[in-house]
């Protein structure tokens, strides 16, 4: 009995409607970054595993996929020892958990290559061995942007201008939310807690999912005091213009809170911020963008700038995410080097273009003529003709065998081709070529010469 193909758990088959509805949105942010002057890249699928381990912390290095050395793998291996010592005697590489640790290898490798500021985008496939579930996968596509070696904040703008442009273009409307990692900083500070700044964010950042109440329950059992949670409240609940949220904000990180404690690194990134909504509104942003002071996206990782988008008309997670980091090549020698980043999240917002029904129509039509297959004497005649629309970029295929109509006509239908050209022994003769849009029924006859009346009725 034959075994029943399968794949693996946590991947995907693309057929050809997917592909192409996937393909418009890589090449509508590969538009994008391009016209913002980014470079693509791209680095291997597998690194080694020293590259990756020990970056992402003890859950992230679980979630590696590791590869067996080539050959006999096992030949030589103490294998009287756990996993973790067997492991890495067998394995030396993995396959990429993220295209960001790549990419500051890559930017220290090659650093004399480069000039900086360099800006590089990559759509590339990563792996997490999680546990697949709805919406998330063992195999997907990050599509990331970053700038590396300047510390202005017009990347910043450029990446907000980059995310409003990408959804435009999308046709999707999006609230782009903005916060700061020193503001969050110098919370944790006016509430007396700077040890807890972790703590402080890693509940804040749940406030959309779980409520006010029950994030101040939660920083209560990760050890706040009701007077700490008393001083946070309110930043979580601020409401109003961006100018009236920054002046609150100033006052309480001036001392003016219950505390009276000043937060020099609070002040710091609401100077970041004033900074960046300043270009924001000289920039004539078509979306949404506002502060959202309980934006705590990617606490351990960024130092500045953070930022989340999500669709503003249908429910799903962020579609979009990124930030600014300080030290991104360090861990591989090269520290100072400051960046900033994003990430469209490619999946989320293809879920989203479905559900708003915003792909345009077409997009998996691959063939915009079929030459129908009607007598092998005539073959020549349509190879060449449909040479000629070939190079005048028509999409066009022959039918492989020659047969009934009918079945021609609806191998048509079934692939969406639009346009179905019937020649013959008389077309041969007199030099014409017979087209039929199957749409309207609509159907000419034109001098195989007459490329451009051709094209014409084709679009």
């Amino acid at each position: 009995m034959a075994q029943k193909p399968s794949i693996p758990k946590g991947t995907r088959d693309f057929g050809v409607s997917e592909m192409a509805a996937r393909n418009y949105i890589f090449q509508t942010i590969s538009s994008v970054y391009k016209s913002y002057g980014y470079s693509q890249i791209e680095t291997p699928a597998m690194e080694n595993l020293s590259t990756l381990l020990g970056k992402y912390g003890d859950e992230g290095d679980k979630l590696l996929f590791r590869i067996l050395n080539s050959g006999d793998a096992f030949a030589g291996a103490d294998l009287g020892g756990d996993s973790a010592s067997i492991t890495r005697q067998v394995c030396e590489k993995g396959l990429r958990y993220d295209l960001t640790v790549p990419f500051a290898r890559y930017v220290v490798q090659h650093q004399n290559e480069i000039a900086f500021p360099f800006r590089r985008f990559q759509i590339q496939p990563v792996w997490r061995a999680d546990r697949p579930q709805k919406g998330r996968y063992r195999e997907f596509y990050q599509c990331d942007a970053d700038v590396v070696g300047s510390r202005s904040q017009l990347n910043e703008l450029e990446l907000v201008q980059i995310v409003d442009k990408v959804f435009t273009k999308f046709g999707i409307n999006v609230i782009i939310k903005i916060n700061n990692r020193k503001v969050l900083t110098g919370l944790a500070e006016i509430a007396g807690f700077p040890d807890k700044v972790v703590d402080i964010t890693v509940a804040i950042d749940k406030l959309d999912k779980i409520g006010l109440d029950a994030v101040k329950e939660e920083m209560l059992q990760r050890g706040l005091s009701q007077e700490a949670v008393a001083v946070i409240e309110p930043i979580l609940n601020l409401s109003g213009t961006t100018a009236q949220k920054l002046s609150v904000m100033r006052e309480l990180m001036s001392g003016k809170s219950a505390s009276g404690v000043v937060s020099h690194s609070g002040l710091d990134g609401l100077s970041e911020l004033e900074e960046l909504f300043g270009y924001i509104d000289a920039a004539g942003i078509r979306n949404t963008v506002e502060i959202d002071l309980s934006l705590a996206r990617g606490l351990n990782y960024y130092t500045g700038a953070i930022f989340e988008v999500k669709a503003a008309d249908y429910q799903i997670g962020s579609i979009c995410g990124g930030g600014r980091y300080d030290n991104l090549t360090g861990i591989f020698g090269l520290p100072g080097l400051s960046g900033v980043g994003i990430s469209f999240g490619a999946d989320r917002i293809y879920d989203v273009l479905m559900g708003l029904d915003k792909f345009p129509a077409g997009l998996a039509v691959s063939t915009q003529v079929l030459f129908a297959n009607m007598d092998p004497e005539q073959l020549p005649y349509v190879i060449s003709v449909a040479g000629a629309l070939r190079d005048r970029g028509v999409s066009c295929e022959i039918y492989p065998d020659s047969g009934k109509l009918k079945k021609q006509f609806d191998y048509a239908d079934r692939k969406g081709i639009p346009f179905i050209s019937i020649n013959g022994s008389e077309e041969a003769a007199s030099d014409t070529i017979n087209i039929k849009n199957l749409a309207t029924g609509e159907q000419k006859s034109f001098s195989k010469d007459s490329i451009e009346e051709i094209l014409d009725f084709l679009k």
